[in-house]
Order: C-alpha cells, then sequence, then structure tokens
C-alpha cells in the first residue's frame, strides 16, 4: 500500500535497524521497543492481520520467529521471549500491517504485556467453546 508505513520499512524506502531479511520478510528492531532488542517480523507484500495474510506465508513467519526467538536469547542472554501479533484496533493493532513482536524478556524487566484475567463461569466457558467449535 502506498501509505503503509511497514510496507516502507519492509522495502527499503525507510531506512530501519535490519537484523535479518529474506524474500518475503524484513525483521527489525522496534523504534519504541518494550525491551532492548524487540524485534517486528514484516512481510514485504502488505497484509493487513491474520484474517488476510497468505497462508503459504504463514509457514515461513513460524520459523523466521524461531530464528530471531534464539538469536535473542542468545545475542542478549534473555531468559524469556514474548512473541505478540495484534489483530485489529480493539486488540492493540496500531499499525494495519501484519507483523510480528518478538521482545527479549529477563526476570524484573517490568515489561507489561498483559492484563489481569476476566473470570469466567463454567457455564460461560462451554458456550465459548460451542461457539468456536460451531465455525472450524
Amino acid at each position: 500500500m502506498d501509505n503503509c508505513i511497514f510496507c516502507k520499512i519492509a522495502n527499503e524506502e525507510i531506512p530501519s535497524n535490519t537484523v535479518y531479511e529474506d524474500d518475503n520478510f524484513r525483521v527489525i528492531l522496534d523504534i519504541a521497543p518494550a525491551n532492548p532488542g524487540h524485534c517486528l517480523i514484516l512481510p514485504k507484500k502488505h497484509t493487513t492481520n491474520i484474517f488476510e495474510i497468505y497462508s503459504d506465508l504463514l509457514g515461513i513467519v513460524y520459523k523466521i520467529e524461531k530464528k530471531i526467538a534464539s538469536a535473542l536469547k542468545a545475542a542478549l542472554n534473555a531468559e524469556g521471549i514474548n512473541i505478540l501479533q495484534n489483530n485489529g484496533e480493539a486488540a492493540g493493532q496500531s499499525v494495519s500491517h501484519y507483523h510480528i513482536h518478538v521482545i527479549p524478556r529477563h526476570q524484573r524487566d517490568n515489561v507489561t504485556l498483559n492484563k489481569e484475567g476476566k473470570s469466567l463461569s463454567s457455564d460461560e466457558f462451554s458456550a465459548i467453546v460451542d461457539k468456536i467449535k460451531a465455525e472450524l
């Protein structure tokens, strides 16, 4: 897309701190990292979210995800890794271009990504299970 900042970064129209690149993806350091080493995996071909990404790219992106997570763990002595992918504004997606966050974590690093969970009854869980299964 013409106005997509992640398309421009992924296709080198805007400079970035690139840590990995292949024919389909560019992996960059996030300019506003949750922790040092926070990477974004960007497809070079525009797709808005998980609902639109090309299925053939999904298998590739998970291999890249593992490669980047392993490199972050080794290079930065990360004790853990968060892998996060948001879909839609309500889910926290701020750029309408599919991307995956790979965030190195350390004990007591004070990064907060999770909010307190909701409490559901067993009937509510059952109803949700039934609705999801009906869509599969």
